[in-house]
């Protein structure tokens, strides 16, 4: 499942995806993942990271960056210092509603992930990297997906990937996304204000 691939177009935004960060996620993760390509990116750098097959441990828990594939994922943010950063993950069907619920906050102590369509959902990056590794500018999210998805899941999947991929600012990130998901960039707007404070959106 390891797949490791960097595409450099020169000075510009530095991006970094990373894929399959605990458990099984990464055999999935790499059907989007590898399907990126060389002329996604016009401008700056794409690093792509997929990991291998590891014990499963929440990225939540503060245990999970003392993990060997924790550090690999706290190295590779440090070596490459992305100011898009995006964590590609997957999900068991039967956990939607745990991982969408208005109670996420109560229950887990985060906000709930956000569907954009056919159950791909999208959310902060955990708090524990955040706010104590990222600048309050940059762009941090979780994105998920069904495991093994239908086409049509990763189809979204990859197209927001493909728009954090050739964007070149923020300005133009934002506003891609807003041209499809109006609704639910409002909304992360609102959660990430009410969980980081004065923070960007994501």
């Amino acid at each position: 499942m390891a797949y490791f691939k960097i595409i450099d177009k020169g000075n510009g935004v530095n991006r970094l995806f990373i894929g399959g960060v605990h458990g099984k996620e990464g055999s999935s993760t790499i059907e989007a993942l590898k399907q990126i390509r060389d002329e996604d990116v016009s401008q700056g750098k794409l690093v792509i990271h997929n990991c291998d097959e590891s014990p499963y441990l929440s990225t939540l828990d503060p245990l999970y960056y003392q993990s060997e594939v924790g550090k690999e994922v706290l190295y590779l943010i440090d070596y490459y210092k992305p100011t898009f950063y995006v964590e590609a993950h997957c999900y068991n069907k039967k956990n939607f509603s745990k991982l969408t619920s208005l109670h996420r906050m109560n229950k887990a102590g985060v906000p709930p992930l956000i569907e954009l369509e056919n159950g791909v959902l999208i959310g902060s990056a955990s708090p524990s990297i955040r706010t104590n590794i990222f600048r309050k500018e940059d762009v941090c999210i979780t994105l998920e997906m069904p495991c093994n998805p239908e086409k049509k899941s990763l189809n979204v999947y990859l197209d927001v990937l493909r728009i954090f991929a050739t964007s070149k600012t923020r300005e133009e990130l934002e506003n891609k996304i807003k041209e499809l998901y109006p609704r639910q960039l409002k909304t992360a707007i609102k959660y990430a204000k009410e969980f980081f404070g004065n923070y960007p959106p994501f």
